[in-house]
């Protein structure tokens, strides 16, 4: 059946976009399906995430991040998460990216354990881009995937690829090019819902599975309501309970506090959690936005050995290995530098020292966002791992409470942090704008997290009044909209991404710097600007 542009179907569901060449993916069944998840999780969605507004105002006003009263009986329980699939039992290195067709061949092949396929953080949420994605990996799954470069190059999928594992967006994110009654549905819903309609049979066919990322939780009642929406989409397409398999990243501040929570609300189908680090920094800034007393220094002194990182990652090994699920290590940022070989092997140095710290730590793998950081990574791992995973390390040493998981980091702000944050947000904003998710400036490759960093650190630096730089001059607009303007016109008259939107960047980063108010998510008001 042919699927018409512009609308698709008048009710329940509506299509506020061109759908051509996108017929088999948005079939009236797979459209029905996808309404059917919207009609059981909005109302749920909408409450959890006025539940996140209302505790950063109690943040706002002075609370402090806690442990829960109300479920210290399950941090305190003897229950162990379900067993996990043979395919997942070793996940040493994997590797994410955009769900591009030459990046997912590219990453399939990489020798990394698993690809975490991204329609989250390094993908800006086009239209064209999100159904794309579910085209590639559709194709993947099924066997067929290629790509012809320009200049003719054939690029195919070896024989041994990596395990597919599909992060979706947050539950923050709408998708509004289809409406459900006249309502948006969730992104998160579009992409997990997608792909699951068109691949999770094929997938449990070869003894993989459809296997998820979930981004963003705050709480285990959202983790709950994932949880709920699995067990629906695994009935209406006639799978067994619990063959649908999740790992949580732990990206933000309130859900270190319910480790144990959103592992119990999982139980069935999680396989463990993840330590999103830039994610993480970002969500302690927006936690504490009012707090002057937990500013954050320039984001290179922010390593994962200051005292509420360390907790942080400790914690979440020792909680994850008490419950028998995997603890993954975190994102290195880092690209191989080709026109300088110093510069590269200082990188290089770098990635290696983060990764012995994980292993080391406990951790059970790690991710890279190149393919030439996976023999980097993999080799740490096999020689200090030489097991599939460490769930046999228990780490009782750790003693990570409250105060420490929300310790104030010391260090300094200066000239050269304050001006990478205006550039890494500018162009990082207007590459996305022109449908870019993750882009490499400076040598290192920035994704929404990064660039969430940035744009929190100046609206903190420039709200809280009276900071000074190293050299004791002020941090104030002034500065700011100088440093702004001046990268902006850099990049205008550059061939770097984000070029021909250089202008509406600058006015949107402007807007929400000057605000009173740091807003929640950059990529929100964006959204509204993306083709």
């Amino acid at each position: 059946m042919a699927v018409p542009s512009e609308k698709l179907v008048s009710r329940p569901i509506e299509i506020h976009a061109d759908t051509t060449g996108y017929e088999d993916v948005l079939t009236p069944e797979a459209l029905a399906f996808l309404a059917r998840l919207h009609r059981f999780a909005e109302p749920r969605r909408r409450q959890l995430l006025e539940a996140r507004r209302q505790r950063q105002v109690c943040y706002d006003a002075g609370v402090l991040p806690d442990f829960r009263a109300d479920t210290q009986a399950i941090r305190e329980g003897d229950w162990t998460v379900a067993p996990i699939p043979a395919a997942l039992e070793d996940r040493r290195v994997e590797i994410t990216g955009p769900v591009e067709r030459k990046m997912i061949i590219n990453a399939l092949n990489s020798g990394a354990k698993v690809f975490m396929a991204d329609f989250e953080d390094s993908s800006a949420p086009s239209f064209a881009n999100q159904l794309d994605g579910q085209v590639n990996l559709r194709d993947a799954v099924n066997g067929t995937l290629e790509y012809r470069a320009p200049e003719g190059k054939l690029y195919r999928v070896g024989p041994h690829p990596a395990v597919l594992v599909v992060r979706p967006r947050g539950w923050h994110l709408p998708e509004r090019h289809i409406t459900v009654y006249g309502e948006p549905i969730a992104g998160a819903l579009v992409d997990f819902g997608l792909f699951a309609y068109h691949n999770a049979r094929a997938l449990l066919a070869q003894d993989r599975g459809p296997y998820f990322y979930l981004p963003k939780l705050e709480a285990m009642e959202e983790a709950a309501l994932w949880d709920e929406v699995m067990a629906l989409a695994e009935d209406e397409l006639g799978l067994a309970y619990g063959s649908m398999k999740a790992t949580v990243l732990i990206e933000t501040l309130p859900a270190v506090f319910q480790m144990h929570e959103i592992l119990h609300a999982l139980r069935e189908r999680v396989v463990g959690l993840n330590c999103g680090r830039w994610d993480y920094i970002f969500s302690y800034l927006k936690t504490f936005r009012r707090h002057r007393d937990r500013l954050l220094p320039d984001r290179g002194q922010v390593v994962m050995t200051v005292p509420f990182l360390k907790a942080y990652s400790e914690l979440l090994i020792q909680t994850c290995h008490r419950r028998g699920a995997f603890a993954m290590g975190g994102m290195a940022a880092q690209i191989p530098i080709k026109n300088d070989e110093d510069a590269n092997d200082q990188a290089m140095d770098k990635v290696r020292a983060d990764k012995l710290r994980e292993v080391q730590a406990g951790h059970d793998g790690t991710w890279v966002a190149h393919p030439a950081l996976v023999p980097v990574a993999m080799e740490i791992f096999d020689r200090h791992m030489p097991t599939p995973n460490q769930l046999q390390l228990k780490r009782d040493d750790v003693k990570a409470d409250r105060d420490t998981l929300i310790a104030p980091c010391g260090g300094t702000i200066t000239r050269a942090g304050f001006d990478n944050n205006v550039e890494v947000a500018l162009r990082y904003t207007a590459a996305w704008l022109e449908g870019l998710g993750c882009v490499p400036i400076h040598n290192l490759m920035e994704d929404a997290a990064t660039a969430e960093i940035a744009r929190s650190q100046l609206w903190q630096w420039l709200h809280h009044g009276d900071l000074v730089f190293t050299d004791h001059a002020p941090i104030d607009l002034a500065l700011f909209d100088h440093a702004l303007a001046t990268h902006t016109h850099r990049l205008q008259g550059s061939t770097l991404p984000g070029a021909r939107r250089a202008t509406d960047a600058a006015r949107l980063l402007a807007e929400l710097t000057h605000a009173d108010e740091l807003g929640s998510f950059l990529t929100l008001p964006a959204y509204e600007q993306l083709a």
